[in-house]
C-alpha cells in the first residue's frame, strides 16, 4: 500500500497514514476551494462571537481577522497552496491561518465542526449566487422588455401544435417569455428566503456545550436567524434541491425560448435573423449559419435537470445525521449556478440583437386561417351559439382549402351562403389588424394592452 506523511489537522486517531489514492478520493478541496470566501466570512463571524463569549481574548481575535485577510488575499491573487492532504476548503485554512498566527489558529474551532461549517458555507456561497443569478435574469427581463415594445404592432402568427391558430404579435410573444422569467425569478426569491437560515452552531449533529451566541452570529452573517434543531442542521440539504429544482425550470424556461429561436432563425420560418456574433458557420458547408448559443442552451437544460435528480438521489436514503454523500453536493450545485448565469447572460447579451423581419412573420399569419375564431366570435356576437358558429366557420374554411383562398379573400356572396348573419361589416374583423386589436381586455394582443403590460413589468421589476 501506497501511504503518504501528512499533518492532517484531524489525524491523532489514526495509527495508519491514509492510502494515497483513497486520499486523492476522499478529499473536495478541487472543488469546493471555490467557497473560501465565505468560509473566511462565516470564521470571522465566529471568531467574533467566540470573542464576546470569552473563548478568544481581543488579541487572539485581532490576530485571526488579521491572518483570515492575509489568507483571503492570497486566494484571491492565485498565491495559496491547496493540499489534499488537508481534505477540503476548510482545514486548508486553518492550517494556513495555525502556521500564520499560531495557537489562535487552533482556538477558532471551538464550538464548531466542519459538518455545521461546511452546511453555513454552503447557504452563504448559494445566498451570493442566487444574488448574481437574479441579476443577470433581470438583465435579460428588460432586454425582453425593450424589445417587445419596439415589437407590440408586429403582427405574427401564434401557434397550437405548431399549427397557424390566431394572429398574435411578436411584443405579446416576447411578453409570454418575460411572464415565465418572472416566476423563475420569485422561485429563486422564495429559495432565498428559505435558504437564509444558519446552520453554524449546530457543531457535528448535537450542538454544544460552549455558551455560544448564535443569534450574534446569525446576525453578523446577514442570515434571517439560527436554525432550530441540530441534527437537521447539518444533514439536510433540501435548500440545495430546491435551488436545483428552481433553476431546471428556469433552464426549462430558457430551452423553449431556444427552441422558437432555432426554429424562427430556420428558412422555413425566417422570422428572425440572430446575429452573426451569437451563431457560427460549419466546416463543409459555407452558406450555414448555425444558432448555436440558443441550441447550446437548449442542450444545457438537460445537465441541470440531471444535477436535480443527482441530489434528490444522494439525499433519499440518507440517515440522520451527517454522512460523507453530503461531500457530493457541491459540485452539482456548483455547475448548476454556473450553467444559469453563463445562459442567462449569453441571451441578455443576444435578445437586444435579435431582429424580427417583420414582412415575413405578417405573410405567414395571412396562411392558415387564422382569423377563422374571430369570424366565429362574429357569429356569436350576432347572437347564434358558438357550436353553430363553430360549424359555419368550419363550411367557410373547407371552402377557403379547396378554393386556395383566406376568409378575408371569400365574397360576401360565398360567406352569407353559410349564414344570412353575416353583414359587409365582417371584413373588418376577418383582418389581421382588427383580430389583434379587438383583444383588449388584461392579457391579450392588442398594442396598446402589451404596451401598457409592459409598463407595469417595468416598474414590477426595477422598483
Amino acid at each position: 500500500m501506497t501511504t503518504v506523511n501528512s499533518e492532517k489537522l484531524s489525524s491523532a486517531r489514526f495509527a495508519e497514514a491514509t492510502d494515497a489514492f483513497v486520499e486523492e478520493f476522499t478529499a473536495s478541496v478541487n472543488f469546493d476551494q471555490r467557497m473560501a470566501q465565505q468560509d473566511i466570512q462565516g470564521s470571522l463571524a465566529h471568531a467574533a462571537m467566540l470573542c464576546k463569549i470569552g473563548i478568544l481574548t481581543e488579541q487572539e481575535l485581532a490576530d485571526i481577522r488579521k491572518g483570515l485577510a492575509q489568507i483571503g488575499g492570497e486566494i484571491e491573487r492565485g498565491e495559496f497552496v491547496w493540499s489534499v492532504q488537508q481534505e477540503d476548503v476548510h482545514m486548508n485554512i486553518e492550517a494556513r491561518l495555525t502556521d500564520l498566527i499560531g495557537i489562535a489558529g487552533k482556538k477558532l474551532h471551538t464550538g464548531r465542526s466542519r459538518n455545521d461549517q461546511v452546511a453555513t458555507d454552503i447557504r452563504l456561497y448559494l445566498r451570493d449566487e442566487i444574488g448574481n443569478i437574479l441579476g443577470q435574469l433581470q438583465r435579460l427581463q428588460l432586454a425582453l422588455l425593450d424589445k417587445a415594445e419596439q415589437e407590440a404592432d408586429t403582427i405574427m402568427p401564434g401557434f397550437t401544435h405548431l399549427q397557424v391558430a390566431q394572429p398574435v404579435t411578436f411584443g405579446h410573444h416576447l411578453m409570454a417569455w418575460f411572464e415565465m422569467l418572472s416566476r423563475d425569478r420569485d422561485r429563486l426569491l422564495d429559495c432565498a428566503k428559505r435558504l437564509n437560515v444558519m446552520p453554524l452552531g449546530a457543531a457535528a449533529l448535537a450542538g454544544t456545550s460552549y455558551p455560544i451566541d448564535r443569534f450574534m452570529t446569525a446576525e453578523l452573517l446577514g442570515f434571517s436567524r439560527p436554525s432550530n434543531n441540530s441534527l437537521d442542521s447539518v444533514s439536510d440539504r433540501d435548500f440545495a434541491i430546491e435551488f436545483a429544482a428552481a433553476g431546471s425550470v428556469l433552464m426549462m424556461h430558457l430551452s423553449r425560448f431556444s427552441e422558437e429561436l432555432v426554429l424562427w432563425a430556420s428558412a422555413q420560418f425566417d422570422f428572425i435573423d440572430i446575429p452573426d456574433a451569437f451563431c457560427t458557420g460549419s466546416s463543409i458547408m459555407p452558406q450555414k449559419k448555425n444558432p448555436d448559443v440558443p441550441e447550446l442552451v437548449r442542450g444545457k437544460s438537460g445537465r441541470v435537470a440531471g444535477h436535480l435528480v443527482s441530489l434528490l438521489m444522494l439525499m433519499k436514503s440518507q440517515p440522520l445525521a451527517y454522512n460523507k454523500d453530503n461531500q457530493e453536493d457541491k459540485e452539482p450545485l456548483f455547475d448548476t449556478a454556473d450553467t444559469l448565469i453563463n445562459c442567462l447572460r449569453a441571451f441578455a447579451d443576444m435578445v437586444p440583437h435579435v431582429k424580427a423581419k417583420r414582412e415575413n412573420m405578417y405573410r405567414s399569419a395571412q396562411r392558415g386561417f387564422a382569423t377563422a375564431t374571430d369570424l366565429a366570435d362574429y357569429l356569436v356576437r350576432k347572437g347564434m351559439a358558438f357550436r353553430d358558429a363553430h360549424e359555419v366557420v368550419g363550411q367557410a374554411v373547407r371552402l377557403g382549402l379547396q378554393s386556395g383562398r383566406d376568409l378575408s379573400e371569400l365574397t360576401l356572396a360565398e360567406l352569407q351562403g353559410f349564414s344570412a348573419t353575416i353583414g359587409a361589416e365582417v371584413f373588418d374583423i376577418l383582418t389581421l389588424e382588427g383580430s389583434v386589436a379587438a383583444r383588449s381586455h388584461i392579457g391579450g394582443t392588442a398594442p396598446a394592452t402589451v404596451r401598457k403590460a409592459i409598463c407595469e413589468a417595468r416598474q414590477q421589476i426595477t422598483g
